[in-house]
């Protein structure tokens, strides 16, 4: 008598990832990571995504009017083109925010219309152009650091300490008894930028700068 041999197919199984890695984790797979955010959440950073564009927060204000609802008030920078808007949200709104990882770098020279940065940890340096740096490169010298805000490798915008120290390079010359007056005058600083100084300040003196607003903060003596 003659067997037969029957070859069996191996059942299929399908897993249930659910049961073995938690629903959270599961959505963090996604590739491009996003938050759900209020608008209380709004401040000076924050990266938002609108209509499936990044835009950077540069200025925001609270608003409560006396009568109708509470809103916010915002000036948003698109991280791609460097175009600004205004934009307005209703209080307690929801809004999308996106994965934003902060590094800090030393700025190192500039190349044509870009920036080159140096990675402190890693040593690798990368390139950044002159709509991402923005108002920072007035106030920006060799070897500078300056925090460097990424969204998927992608360079956002960047953060000076809140002051630097400048050299004047020429100004107007001072006169005597100019202290009294209050007076300010143009004064150009070492990286180009033009800032208000005291009337009694001269070429050569070196002043801090509020890197936010490019007031004068103070004389700074050696």
């Amino acid at each position: 008598m003659s067997l037969t041999k029957k070859l069996l197919k191996p059942a299929e199984h399908t897993v249930d990832w659910s049961t073995v890695y938690p629903a959270t984790l599961i959505e963090n797979f996604s590739l491009e990571e996003s938050l759900l955010a209020t608008t209380a959440d709004i401040k000076n950073g924050v990266v938002l995504k609108i209509d499936g564009n990044l835009w950077s927060v540069i200025e925001f204000q609270h608003v409560k009017p006396g009568k109708g609802g509470a809103f916010v008030r915002t000036k948003l920078r698109n991280v791609t083109s460097g175009k600004v808007v205004d934009k307005t949200f209703n209080a307690g709104a929801k809004i999308e925010t996106a994965t934003v990882d902060r590094s800090d770098y030393q700025y190192l020279y500039q190349d044509g219309t870009d920036y080159v940065f140096m990675d402190m940890k890693t040593y690798d340096q990368i390139n950044v152009s002159e709509v991402t740096v923005g108002d920072a490169a007035k106030y920006m010298l060799e070897n500078q650091t300056a925090t460097i805000a990424m969204h998927e490798g992608s360079p956002l915008y960047i953060e000076l300490p809140a002051s630097v120290v400048l050299e004047i390079t020429y100004t107007e010359p001072g006169l005597q008894g100019d202290r009294s007056t209050g007076g300010t005058k143009p004064a150009t600083v070492e990286t180009g930028a033009e800032i208000q100084v005291p009337l009694f300040l001269e070429t050569g003196t070196k002043v801090k700068v509020d890197t936010r607003t490019g007031d004068y903060l103070g004389r700074v003596n050696d």
